[in-house]
């Protein structure tokens, strides 16, 4: 073997450190178009809440979901470029395409069920080990992939999309990302995930609410009524019609993350570290 010349320059061999991976790193970009595209969100889920009865919106009230549909379509698909060119590599691309295919696999297997909805697991793990900016694109490319596949696209699916991305990227925010591991994580995950899956379904009901007719019911949306009466309306509405679902949508998350989480945290965290997302050449300057 021969010596090493003076003042060599040579890859160093490092040991793997106790750092996060992302496979999407947020940049300022990025984060301005997430914080817009939330932002206007809230607005097209709560307009009923912050709508006056005298005001247009309210006198449009059967055109503004279709207005905000279409408007999120384009924030979404402007967020999730923007994400993409900012550090989205081949190989994320490559991560992305495996999870939301088997996320939208999975979204039909139990559907119309109980709310049993064995992706909302996957979700929840992905976003956790990969982070909230792979997180977000996760969840909508999943909810849109799923969408095409079972023939569940409409008005609704751009607040799926924004519902699921939020959902994903939440998990990616959970404290703990490094050092908190096994029963104490497992916990963690499962908590987030109940609580997220009423959290979501709740947001939903948002979404469709003001698309029933003020003589449906008792418990649709009045475009003419207050803001309190119509707040009354819609926990109606949630209790009537979605609590058994989200129910079931939760306790399926908790059973299926405690159940399989290990090995699916261990396979997403042995791909991301094989995959190296930024990992990046360095050098040492050694004396000889």
């Amino acid at each position: 073997m021969s010596a090493a010349r003076p003042g060599a320059v040579r890859p160093s061999a490092t040991r793997p450190t106790a750092t996060r991976l992302h496979a999407v790193r947020l940049g300022p970009r990025s984060l301005a178009a997430l914080a817009l595209v939330s932002a206007v969100g809230v607005v097209a889920f709560c307009w009923p809440f912050l709508a006056p009865p005298t005001s247009q919106l309210s006198a449009h009230a059967q055109d503004a979901p279709w207005l905000f549909a279409g408007l999120l379509v384009l924030l979404v698909a402007v967020v999730a470029a923007t994400i993409s060119e900012s550090d989205l590599g081949p190989k994320a691309v490559a991560m992305l395409g495996v999870l939301a295919a088997t996320g939208a696999a999975l979204r039909p297997i139990g559907a119309g069920t109980a709310g049993i909805e064995p992706m909302f697991f996957l979700m929840v793990l992905s976003g956790r080990v990969l982070g909230p900016g792979f997180g977000f694109t996760l969840g909508s490319v999943t909810m849109f992939a799923s969408a095409l596949l079972t023939g569940g696209v409409g008005p609704w699916l751009p607040f799926q999309m924004l519902s699921m991305g939020w959902f994903t990227m939440g998990a990616g925010l959970l404290p703990g990302p490094v050092r908190l591991r096994g029963r104490g994580e497992l916990l963690l995950l499962a908590g987030y995930g109940f609580l997220a899956a009423f959290a979501y379904g709740t947001v939903m009901n948002l979404a469709g609410w003001p698309f029933m007719g003020a003589s449906a019911s008792d418990i649709s949306f009045d475009a003419h009524a207050s803001v309190p009466a119509n707040l009354a309306r819609f926990l109606a509405y949630c209790l009537a019609t979605s609590l058994g679902w989200d129910l079931g949508r939760a306790v399926c998350t908790v059973a299926l993350t405690l159940a399989l989480g290990p090995a699916v945290l261990r396979a997403l965290r042995r791909a991301t570290r094989r995959a190296a997302f930024e990992t990046a050449v360095t050098f040492d300057e050694r004396d000889g």
